[in-house]
């Protein structure tokens, strides 16, 4: 325990070179190779590097990562839940040897660190996924981004900072660890409580919050994420805004703002541990951990990944050793008799107990409706609805999917015009093979080139809808991993309807103008999608049509009912 409080709670140093070393350290890395990092992996470099992740130094080597696996902790003895990995393409990979060093670059090209490449494995992405979120469930989202989205090799080792990322946004309100301890000594605060949260606050959360500190004789910290959360998570820049407004409902000189750039996991349980070690690092004394911390929500089918306080119990196994006080806090309601809040447990069967969930409270932002005085303040509720309007003024995708022949541009055509007739909106056409012309002519049919070209469409389909567009996207689009990202992508700021036209394969053969099939059952094409190639049919698509019997009119009228339905029309 000892090892672990000198190396959590002592005074913690960025690990960004001088402007000196750092000009040296550029001319030695001009012909390192250099690996471009993703929006995780600047998340996690960072914290890396400014000490929030102490006391790693770098990205998990083998054995580390192993052992976090396996006993949550590092080959030291160390308390570390979350493995931090560096994840590269087999290619580049192939490219380095171990004891390598590398150059690790922003998108833009700036150089941020370099390595000394120290391990590189093929990780058992099953076996990781099993130990960290406790499924292999892809509609997890941690879980998703392992297995669908990360890349297939681990390169572990020491980091050299170079140049700390750089931030346009609320640059005030982002601390490293060691500035933050700076304010809290300045302040005088002794006792400093952290509450994390990747949503919006509102009523309850102001409550417990001050619940919390007030119980404890302690300041308040509200530390939000505003890296990488959960697909759909309102947008960092929407809830700052309501944070700032929230941080008025407090007393003078109680509470602090201060922003983390943390890639969070949705690892439930053991991602509870790894907030505190995080938290112990900014120099805070008690750790705010509620009703499923950090969890996914709940599976397809409707059970929950983790038990509601399952966080808490994890933590309670651990907290002498991480020398951080767990504040446990049930679900607060709202008791309407008593004109207050309250943790569940504190209520009685008699009392009116009022909640609205936050499914319910994405319908009622997404419909327009009035929110009551008693769940959120005015000023949050504004705030919100200035970047949410009401679903019929947000931008969407239909985003059809479909063997080829089976009828999709055909029926993408009659929505199109169907839309345009009534005028109410901006519609865009992005058809499989328009697209290939004007946007993929360079790509073959390989699956990494298929998976591509469906990319840049959900990536143009998100920019149109992200203003408040329409996107209509036409293509085969066999993969369903792919077609995950695509709508992950487009839902973080619109709504994405998914269309399958699950029109048989020997109806599309018998349609087949361009002689495609038929090439294809003679070897003359390899790889095309129903013969040789596999096409992968949604299983929770919102419209399914089946075109051999049903007319392109009376298919477009149905998915436009189902816009109507879902409130995107009026």
């Amino acid at each position: 325990m000892g090892a672990f409080k000198e190396a959590h709670g002592g005074v913690l140093k960025e690990g960004y070179l001088g402007d000196s070393a750092s000009e040296e350290e550029k001319a030695k890395a001009k012909d390192y190779k250099s690996w471009d990092l993703g929006p995780r992996q600047l998340c996690d470099i960072e914290l890396i590097l400014d000490g929030a992740f102490s006391p790693l130094e770098g990205f998990l080597g083998r054995e580390d990562y192993e052992a976090v696996l396996a006993e949550m902790r590092l080959t030291s003895g160390l308390l570390w839940p979350i493995p931090i990995t560096l994840d590269v393409t087999a290619e580049f990979a192939d490219s380095i040897n171990e004891g390598e060093w590398i150059a690790l670059r922003d998108p833009e090209g700036v150089m941020v660190a370099t390595m000394e490449v120290a391990d590189k494995w093929s990780p058992e992405k099953a076996g990781e996924a099993t130990s960290v979120f406790g499924t292999e469930n892809p509609a997890h989202p941690g879980v998703d981004y392992l297995l669908n989205q990360a890349n297939e090799v681990y390169l572990g080792g020491k980091l050299k900072g170079v140049e700390p990322p750089l931030h346009y946004d609320f640059r005030l309100l982002r601390d490293t660890p060691a500035e933050l301890r700076g304010r809290f000594r300045k302040l005088g605060w002794r006792k400093v409580v952290a509450f994390q949260t990747r949503n919006p606050m509102h009523r309850a959360h102001q409550e417990l919050t001050f619940r919390a500190a007030k119980e404890h004789e302690a300041n308040l910290l509200i530390q939000p994420v505003v890296g990488m959360t959960r697909p759909g998570d309102i947008d960092h820049y929407t809830r700052v805004r309501c944070y700032e407004r929230i941080l008025e409902k407090y007393p003078e000189q109680t509470t602090t703002l201060s922003l983390l750039n943390l890639a969070m996991r949705m690892a439930g349980p053991r991602e509870a541990l790894w907030h505190a070690i995080i938290r112990k690092n900014f120099g805070c004394t008690h750790f705010i951990v509620g009703r499923d911390h950090a969890g996914p929500g709940k599976t397809p089918e409707g059970e929950p990944y983790y038990g509601p306080y399952e966080a808490q119990e994890l933590f309670k196994k651990h907290e002498a050793e991480l020398d951080i006080t767990m504040v446990p806090f049930q679900q607060m309601v709202y008791v309407e008799d008593r004109a207050q809040y309250l943790p569940v447990d504190e209520t009685t069967p008699d009392m009116k107990i009022k909640t609205i969930t936050g499914t319910e409270f994405r319908r009622r932002l997404a419909e327009g409706l009035e929110m009551p005085d008693w769940f959120s303040y005015p000023e949050i509720v504004e705030e919100l609805r200035k970047m949410h309007p009401a679903r019929h003024r947000q931008g969407f995708v239909v985003f059809f999917t479909g063997l080829s022949g089976s009828g999709k541009s055909t029926i993408a055509n009659a929505l199109l015009v169907k839309m345009l007739e009534s005028g109410d909106r901006r519609v865009t056409l992005l058809d499989g093979d328009v697209v290939r012309k004007n946007l993929s002519s360079e790509l073959g049919f390989s699956k990494e080139h298929r998976d591509l070209n469906i990319l840049r469409i959900g990536y143009v389909a998100s920019e149109i809808s992200k203003h408040s567009g329409v996107a209509i996207c036409a293509p085969i689009a066999p993969y369903t991993a792919t077609r995950r990202q695509v709508r992950a992508l487009v839902e973080e700021n619109a709504g994405f309807i998914e269309v399958h036209v699950a029109t048989p394969l020997e109806v599309c053969e018998k349609r087949d103008r361009k002689g495609l099939y038929a090439k294809a059952r003679a070897g003359l094409i390899k790889g095309f999608t129903g013969i040789d190639d596999p096409y992968e049919a949604p299983e929770n698509a919102e419209v399914v049509l089946d075109t051999e019997a049903l007319s392109p009119e009376l298919a477009a009228h149905r998915i436009l009912v189902k816009l109507e339905s879902l409130g995107y029309i009026r």
